[in-house]
């Protein structure tokens, strides 16, 4: 922490935090408007945020690539119909370039604190005030390692897939990966046939439907790129489509029984082996869980040289992995698939609102707010792709602008009024309750699982928003004054 508060403040109206998806649209609205100084703070040392970080082979979207992209922003020759991770990234690079000179990379941000009128922030390089922060750390950061005894003293490699280590070689090695989520149903047919043996944990069987991926076809590039009318005709389509898959997380038969189907008819056709086919059928109702999207996931597991323990791990001793089954598998290298610290964000102890309450201690029972995006006691703070900001059937980009229209317009009511934005604690209370009544009769909730969407200190949905993405916006996209504080 050396020189983290040496030298003279950086003073801004507004400091983002994190260079992701969030942030760099934050960044580019903020250009556009071109009224407020800012800064945006990511301590990696490039910008990219979940794709920087996740660099494993195989790493590629589950959203169609022309709706994984900024609507202000299009680019209309995307290579295939889900982007790989690394021409997301480059996306990514190329929409920050429009904001190189407001970018602070390799900062790490140690300590926000609301002082009267102003965020002040002490970094990795130097200290920062600003009238308005924005939290853009996303939810898919701090890898979540599982606490398993032996797992420290393993004699071998042990990585967690959002931080791959490519200097691992897999070739001849007996592998192992613990987790079969979204990150597994990628990396698990790519490595299988490279390793020696590959050994996949399974504590829950996940549903995985068709994924369909395809390359576009050169014909279809040149179209849309000669006519951007095409891209976003394709994208409103794919939007109107995966909209309707709400209805299946609301229990609605007739939406759920075709999407319960879908799945097992394609584990059916794709792994012959009953006794393997029973261990891969998950015993919750589908969409509990995220919903994977693979072609060649269950082809892998098929293979003689894979091995499914469909068995919670237990722990290790030596390189020898012990199942709950009692079973024990030698291994050299142990791959983690096993997801992210996203119910309770990392970065919340660093934040101290008014009061020096830390925004950890606010969310200690999980996490709320206000709108998805300013929470009760925060003054002049926005969270993005926060609390109840995620969607589990539709693109999370749609989310994120819908919070950058209700920043733009708080940004202009500030402009005009002094003091500071607070949301009351009444508006917060009644928001969560609206939300929880929309989450009660939700597959997330009555599904028969445990997952990641669901705080479990609370047994509240904190992650996911229960609703339309449409909705989202209506509802969360405008800034209204009415629910905040006097002063």
């Amino acid at each position: 922490m050396t020189g983290a508060s040496a030298g003279p403040a950086t003073e801004v109206d507004v400091a983002v935090v994190g260079a992701g998806f969030a942030g760099i649209g934050a960044a580019l609205r903020l250009a556009r408007r071109g009224r407020e100084s800012f800064v945006v703070l990511e301590r990696g040392d490039d910008v990219g945020g979940t794709w920087r970080d996740n660099t494993y082979p195989g790493v590629a979207c589950d959203v169609p690539s022309h709706l994984y992209s900024f609507s202000f922003a299009p680019k209309p020759d995307w290579s295939r119909v889900f982007a790989p991770g690394a021409e997301i990234q480059e996306y990514l690079r190329a929409c920050a370039r429009g904001v190189a000179g407001n970018l602070r990379l390799r900062t790490e941000v140690l300590r926000a604190r609301w002082e009267g009128s102003r965020w002040v922030l002490t970094t990795s390089t130097g200290p920062v005030r600003a009238r308005v922060l924005v939290l853009a750390a996303g939810r898919l950061t701090e890898p979540r390692t599982p606490a398993l005894p032996g797992l420290d003293g393993f004699d071998g490699p042990v990585f967690h897939t959002a931080r791959w280590d490519h200097a691992v070689d897999l070739a001849g090695a007996r592998v192992g990966v613990v987790g079969t989520g979204a990150s597994a149903v990628q990396v698990v047919p790519r490595i299988a046939g490279t390793a020696a043996h590959l050994t996949v944990f399974q504590r829950s069987a996940p549903y995985v439907v068709p994924r369909g991926d395809r390359e576009f076809s050169a014909e279809e590039l040149a179209g849309f790129v000669a006519d951007p009318a095409l891209p976003a005709a394709l994208r409103e389509e794919t939007f109107t489509e995966m909209e309707r898959g709400l209805a299946a997380r609301r229990l609605v038969a007739q939406a759920l029984d075709p999407l319960r189907r879908r799945a097992l008819d394609h584990l059916a056709a794709q792994v012959p082996d009953p006794v393997l086919r029973a261990a891969l059928t998950p015993d919750y109702e589908v969409g509990c869980k995220r919903v994977l999207l693979s072609d060649d996931f269950y082809p892998a597991l098929g293979r003689d040289d894979v091995t499914l323990v469909a068995s919670a791990l237990r722990g290790f001793e030596g390189r020898t992995a012990r199942a709950a089954d009692g079973s024990r598998h030698p291994l050299d290298v142990v791959v983690l698939a096993t997801g992210f610290h996203a119910a309770r964000q990392p970065y919340a102890r660093r934040v101290v609102g008014r009061g020096g309450l830390t925004l950890d201690a606010a969310w200690s029972g999980g996490m709320v707010s206000h709108a998805s995006t300013v929470v009760h006691g925060f003054p002049n703070l926005f969270v993005l792709d926060g609390p109840n900001a995620s969607l589990g059937h539709n693109s999370a980009l749609h989310v994120i602008e819908s919070q950058l229209g209700y920043l733009l317009g708080a940004l202009q009511h500030l402009e005009r009024h002094a003091g500071a934005l607070e949301v009351s604690a009444a508006a917060q209370r009644a928001y969560t309750a609206d939300v929880d009544a929309m989450a009660a009769a939700s597959v997330w909730l009555r599904g028969g699982c445990s997952s990641w969407y669901v705080d479990a200190r609370s047994g509240r949905l904190t992650l996911l928003w229960p609703d339309t993405a449409g909705e989202f916006r209506r509802r969360n996209g405008t800034f209204d004054p009415a629910p905040f504080l006097a002063g």
